[in-house]
Parts: C-alpha cells; structure tokens; sequence
C-alpha cells in the first residue's frame, strides 16, 4: 500500500505540532529540530513551549544536555540563561507555566527574562540572591495572569511581593514558601492574597497567632501544609481552628525545637535546615 511508505517527515504540520507538545524540553531542544526540515519547523510552533519546567534537566558542564546543546547551537559554553531565552523567544508570549532549576537557581537577567511571559499562571523560583529579592514585585507585576506562585524561600521583599500580586492579579490561589512567618507577614497572605485555596508553610517558623490570623483570614482555604513547622503544635484548639479545612497537614510541627526557638527572632538559617 502507498500509504506504508509514508514518511515521519510528510506528516501535516499540525499533527507534528500535536506530538511535540507532549516532548521535554530536552527534546524540543536538541532533539527533534535536528531531525529534518518539517520537524524543525513543527517544533517552533509556540505552543510546544507552553510549560517551561526546567526542573529535571541536568544543566551541569559535563551533562548529556548541555554538551549536546552547545554541538547542535555552536556555543563555546553552555548557560542557563541562553537557554531560558531560548525557550522563552520560542513560547512567543505563550508559556503558562515556568518551574525554575531548584539547584541551578536564577539570576536577575532570568527574572527579568522571565518578566516578558506574561500570560504566566504557575511560576516556581528557587532562591535568590538576597541583592535579587528587591527586584521580585516589579517581576511579578508583568504576571497578570498569576494563579499559582512557589518559592523556596521567603523573600526579604515578601511583604511589597504580596501587594504587587494583590494589585496585578485577582486569580492567585496557590502560595508556598517557608521561612520565619511574623504577624506582618500573615497579616498580607490574609490582605494580599484573600482567594488562597492552597497555602504551604512547611518547614517554616509558624507562632501559634500568625497560625491563627491566617487559618481564620483565609476563608477559601481547602488545603493548609504546615508540616515540620516550629511555634505551634496542632492541639485540640488547633485542629478546631481548621476543621472547616478540607485538609490539615501538620505533621512534625511543635512549639519548640530542640534548641528552644519560640520566638519570632529565630535565626533564619536555622528556618532553612529544620
């Protein structure tokens, strides 16, 4: 039959563009581009780069992905950043999701690369920089669209973070973080941020008040994690306080660590390791 020998690279735009939705970004890279004439120009369709998760990608010099991108895009050295830009001039404004390397972490020219997705409705950032964390409201005000933010950290500017989002976007439903959480900081989650379905604190220093002043706040929360947290513990008060929470995860918090932190002067250093 004529149709057996049909080749790969005859196959209708469109339907390449389909199957390329589903690849890594690994692939979209330095994969199937470099196959053929029709692939190259299926894998440039932006939709392809909707969800930018560099999460599992090994950017290390000497990792498979980075030697091969620097063979198939003639570059001396690989970078992360070229590669965001990459990615982000390939979306052409239609990423809805961008997960940052955790490990690998982000400079300010990725944020403000980053900046120009503005359609983004899931951003998770790895630490920054403490001379980087001023910057983020004015990131975050280009994010109109934001439901959903993670950051591995509490910024140093969480508090004009928080107003940013609440003045830009209307839809944000998602928030984790962990860090020490202080009655200013629970007083924006509760202002800022009042349509939160899904609050992570875990691992944070969470007093039982600033626990309290958001629980009660927060009227849409359906989901609370508040695991390995130090400054409250979920006694029977507690657990009456979320009891209209679909699901309460408290696991291993307690109102003091073995080296008796309780107050909202803990070291942050230590907020980051517990």
């Amino acid at each position: 039959m004529e149709s057996e020998g049909r080749r790969w690279s005859e196959m209708a735009a469109d339907c390449l563009s389909l199957i390329f939705r589903r690849l890594s970004l690994e692939d979209l890279a330095v994969g199937v581009p470099f196959v053929c004439k029709s692939w190259h120009r299926a894998s440039l369709d932006p939709l392809c780069w909707t969800l930018l998760d560099f999460h599992d990608i090994d950017f290390m010099p000497w990792s498979r992905f980075s030697r091969e991108f620097s063979d198939r895009y003639a570059v001396p050295r690989f970078s992360f950043s070229g590669f965001l830009r990459l990615c982000v001039a390939r979306s052409r404004g239609s990423a809805v999701e961008l997960a940052f390397p955790l490990l690998f972490g982000a400079s300010l020219r990725d944020l403000h690369v980053a900046k120009e997705c503005t359609k983004l409705r899931k951003v998770i950032l790895p630490n920054l920089a403490s001379e980087d964390e001023p910057h983020l409201p004015e990131i975050v005000a280009k994010w109109g669209e934001l439901e959903w933010l993670e950051m591995e950290s509490k910024p140093s500017s969480f508090l004009e973070t928080a107003a940013q989002i609440g003045r830009s976007s209307n839809s944000v439903v998602g928030l984790k973080m962990h860090g020490a959480i202080k009655k200013e900081d629970a007083a924006a989650i509760v202002d800022r941020l009042p349509d939160l379905k899904f609050l992570c604190l875990s691992r944070s220093y969470l007093p039982r008040e600033e626990l309290s002043a958001i629980v009660h706040g927060c009227k849409n929360l359906e989901r609370l994690c508040a695991r390995d947290c130090v400054g409250f513990e979920a006694d029977e008060e507690v657990v009456k306080w979320c009891s209209g929470i679909k699901s309460f995860e408290h696991e291993g918090s307690k109102v003091f660590d073995e080296f008796g932190y309780d107050t909202d002067e803990c070291d942050p250093l230590y907020v980051h390791v517990i």
